[in-house]
């Protein structure tokens, strides 16, 4: 085939009209008939009605309903701190909601601002919402696609798909026509797709489809309707709350019925319905664990693991399932060179001698016949040239020093056709062609081959050779360049043809797995936790990564994304558990797989950076996005970000994330098990008629101010490296097992029962006013004492008495508080001697002596 060289740096001639274009007749027709090209949003929730829907929560209803009850009683102060606590949640609640709802304005900043486009004869610039079907876009490098569109003329033309496909390396496109049913975007060469961008080369297309039908516009779509998903402890806390509020509701009724029976005044009786729902509910609970978890996400970000979604760190300690994009999260988003076959021997990528005279040619050759540049710390140009910028920097050659010293004169540019890509240099007084493209199109133009003894003819061995270790190095899942040279005439440049080549080498490179990721793909599974690779790259460059990082034991565990478009939703949540690889998908793919694990009962994570991830990652019980190399649109659509795009950060962010549910649940416990001992009291008064032991106010006291700083201190306990020898939590696991309710029983029994005798002293030694301030000031001290208990199932002396000086620094507050209230008579407290208060704290401090005496004998380390 005759092949005519082009001059060096051709500039762009005007483009031949294809036809007239559009007519303004028809563009007018047309906008009509589709709208503009822009994409579309369903109608959001104002701010006001996100806040107002933060009061919906079961545990929120419960204390407006405690801050009602208390302004009912003339409690107004206790009544505005409720208030107070349930305003700053709903806040909260409202400024995360509105920070998640971005995805979408970034999908539409993905959108190019304008097009070249030919109507009437002429090419004109226009807004790219303008565009209409039918529509000839004149495409350049450099410019975004603003629709999709079906290529008509190409002309080198290469487009980056990765934020679509998944795919790091711009796909090269042509105007032969793709046939088949469920073709994966990324081999539809005859198409542009609209927010893509054009890295080399130009064409011309005709559009196809804009907005909400483009491909982006399916994402976009797929957006809208996925659902998020609420985290185990939300959904949990909600369960917590309905039990909480019925069996408030049940034991005040039951205590207000016998009070009534027994002849009590109705306002006595009622006053004991109201401590004992005041003393059930935990006022402070839900501000507790928003702090918790804000304190946890600080802690996260430290180490380059960004929450955007406060309730969503819990979550991390459920995961069952990653589902990860390879590109940018497995790998490097890099091509780097990995392997060379040159003089009949493969080498590694640091195996080229310096000073071997053939070694040094090839890569010297690479540079030439290559148009990438790495200056100023930028990468301009196709990825695949760049990984050979770098091997020979690596070596200490510089491609602008080599090509100013070996001038290009002439070239014949990369062509779909030919898979070749071939430049003419003047080297000293030669003018040689290097000729790089496709091993098996390369091989039938060569007739001799270069050895470290010098130039031969080549044989059909070597031919045989060559032709094996390029099968080797693409089984591999690896990229393989073939180089070849020859001299030409100086005088008859233009007759130069890309026969009779000699053979230098190959050049094998891919996008490597990050360093690390191995090592993170063990830890998961040893954790208990399954990893998935699902990208858009092809089958066998998914199977060679997988393997290398442990994902993948077995090929037949890998699928395309045709093979899914054959299963039914039933057929693949069947098969999800054997399948660890799938390449070759589409956004909708990844949300089907997402969901068939949620079916099966997992908690799921999806880790990605394009728009195409952007809908799974909204799916997900927990959507990961690169924070580098990802997308706004990806960032926003996701729960967590990671700031160094490090699959390993995953990997400390769930154990981070189990700590943290440990501790949030150790603190619930705490404030339960309190609040039972304070419930226990008030029953035991009710029953045998006597006064009550504790008034409203007393009960806020402990629960927002004394009980809150012990709880959030809990919620910052040290993390353990245990948790992740443990399996993933069972999604459906309630919030406390059984074990866990008799332990909160047994401990508010206790506590209850030094506060009883407490009571019970102060009435014979003082008469009720005492009694009441004894059983208050012993419960709330015991309680503080309670924290140290609630650190965790093991004692604090294996713990360590001071590994959380959170805790006691708590605890001394809580005393100041106490005492203060106890020495200025504040909350109606009585005035006590000496000795009421030697057993106050005498008593108090037993549930901590029993309860750490037990947990040394019986429980084991």
């Amino acid at each position: 085939m005759s092949v005519m060289l082009k001059p060096v740096k051709p500039q762009l001639d005007e483009p031949e009209a294809i036809g007239q274009g559009l007519s303004d007749e028809e563009v007018r027709l047309r906008r009509e008939e589709d709208g503009f090209n822009e994409l579309q949003e369903e109608k959001r929730k104002s701010a006001g009605a996100v806040f107002i829907d933060q009061f919906k929560d079961f545990l929120v209803i419960i204390l407006n309903i405690a801050a009602v009850i208390s302004a009912f009683l003339g409690e107004v102060e206790s009544s505005i701190v409720i208030l107070s606590v349930v305003l700053l949640n709903a806040a909260l609640g409202t400024i995360q909601h509105v920070k998640a709802e971005k995805s979408l304005n970034s999908l539409k900043a993905m959108a190019a601002p304008s097009a070249n486009v030919l109507r009437n004869g002429k090419v004109v610039q226009i807004p790219s919402r303008e565009v209409v079907t039918g529509d000839i876009l004149i495409i350049n490098a450099g410019d975004y696609i603003c629709a999709d569109a079906r290529i008509l003329e190409s002309h080198s033309l290469l487009i980056n798909e990765s934020s679509l496909t998944g795919e790091s390396v711009p796909v090269e496109k042509n105007a032969e026509f793709v046939s088949g049913e469920h073709v994966a975007l990324g081999d539809r060469k005859d198409m542009a797709f609209s927010g893509s961008f054009v890295t080399s080369g130009r064409g011309k297309a005709v559009v196809t489809a804009i907005g909400m039908d483009t491909e982006i516009g399916k994402i976009a779509d797929l957006l809208e309707h996925a659902k998020e998903k609420s985290t185990p402890l939300q959904e949990r806390l909600d369960q917590f709350g309905k039990a909480l509020a019925i069996g408030i509701t049940v034991i005040c009724v039951i205590v207000f019925g016998l009070d009534v029976i027994r002849g009590r005044e109705l306002s006595d009786s009622f006053m004991f319905a109201v401590s004992l729902a005041v003393a059930a509910i935990p006022e402070a609970l839900s501000s507790i664990v928003t702090i918790v978890l804000a304190f946890g996400t600080q802690k996260m970000a430290k180490e380059n693991a960004i929450i955007r979604k406060l309730h969503a760190v819990e979550s991390l300690g459920n995961i069952s399932v990653i589902c990860s994009d390879k590109t940018g999260t497995l790998t490097q988003n890099k091509m780097t060179v990995q392997l060379f076959y040159t003089d009949g021997q493969m080498l590694g990528h640091d195996q080229l001698q310096p000073g071997n005279k053939h070694h040094e040619k090839l890569l010297r050759m690479a540079l030439l016949c290559n148009d990438a540049l790495t200056a100023d710390g930028q990468e301009i140009g196709d990825p695949t040239e760049v990984a050979l910028v770098h091997i020979g920097k690596q070596y200490g050659f510089d491609e602008q020093a080599e090509r100013e010293l070996n001038p290009r004169v002439g070239e014949i540019p990369f062509d779909s056709r030919r898979k070749l890509m071939s430049t003419i240099h003047r080297i000293g007084h030669k003018q040689v062609m290097v000729t790089k493209g496709a091993t098996d199109v390369l091989i039938p133009r060569i007739s001799r081959i270069e050895l470290a003894g010098g130039v031969q003819a080549i044989s059909l061995h070597q031919i045989e050779s060559i032709r094996q270790a390029s099968h080797s190095f693409a089984d591999g899942g690896l990229r393989v360049l073939a180089l070849a040279y020859k001299e030409v005439l100086p005088t008859l440049p233009g007759a130069a043809q890309e026969e009779g080549l000699t053979f230098l080498g190959l050049i094998a490179m891919m996008d490597p797995p990050r360093e690390e990721t191995e090592q993170a793909v063990a830890d998961c599974i040893h954790a208990g936790i399954k990893p998935v690779m699902i990208t858009g790259d092809h089958k066998i460059t998914a199977i060679a990564i997988a393997g290398q990082i442990g994902i993948l034991k077995d090929p037949s565990e890998a699928v395309e994304g045709k093979d899914i478009e054959k299963l039914s939703d039933e057929e693949l949540k069947a098969q999800i558990d054997r399948i660890s690889v799938y390449a070759r998908v589409s956004p909708e793919h990844k949300i089907r797989i997402v969901r068939a694990w949620q079916e099966k009962g997992n908690v799921v994570a999806m880790t990605g950076d394009g728009v195409n991830d952007a809908p799974a990652l909204k799916q997900a019980d927990i959507g990961v996005a690169m924070g580098m190399a990802g997308t706004e649109v990806a960032k926003d659509a996701s729960s967590m970000v990671l700031t160094d795009d490090n699959f390993s950060t995953i990997v400390k962010a769930i154990s981070n994330g189990r700590s943290m549910y440990n501790n949030i649940k150790n603190a619930i416990q705490f404030l339960l098990s309190g609040n039972a001992g304070a419930i226990f009291v008030v029953i035991y008064a009710s029953l045998f008629a006597l006064p009550v032991p504790f008034l409203p106010a007393h009960l806020l006291f402990i629960n927002l101010l004394t009980d809150s700083l012990p709880a959030i201190a809990i919620g910052l306990e040290p993390h353990s490296k245990k948790v992740m020898k443990e399996k993933p939590r069972d999604k459906d696991e309630g919030l406390f097992s059984k074990r866990d309710v008799m332990q909160i029983t047994t401990e508010g029994l206790l506590i209850a029962a030094v506060t009883i005798i407490a009571f019970q002293y102060g009435l014979s030694a003082g008469g009720p006013a005492d009694a009441t301030t004894m059983a208050f000031a012993t419960l709330c001290l015991a309680r503080l004492f309670h924290g140290f208990n609630c650190r965790s199932k093991d004692s604090i002396f294996r713990l360590g008495l001071f590994t959380n000086i959170a805790c006691w620094t708590a605890f001394l507050i809580g005393v100041i508080l106490l005492n203060l209230v106890l020495t200025f008579g504040l909350f109606e407290a009585a005035a006590l001697d000496k000795v009421q208060l030697y057993i106050i704290y005498g008593l108090a401090f037993v549930p901590f002596v029993v309860i750490q005496t037990w947990k040394l004998i019986f429980v084991k380390s």
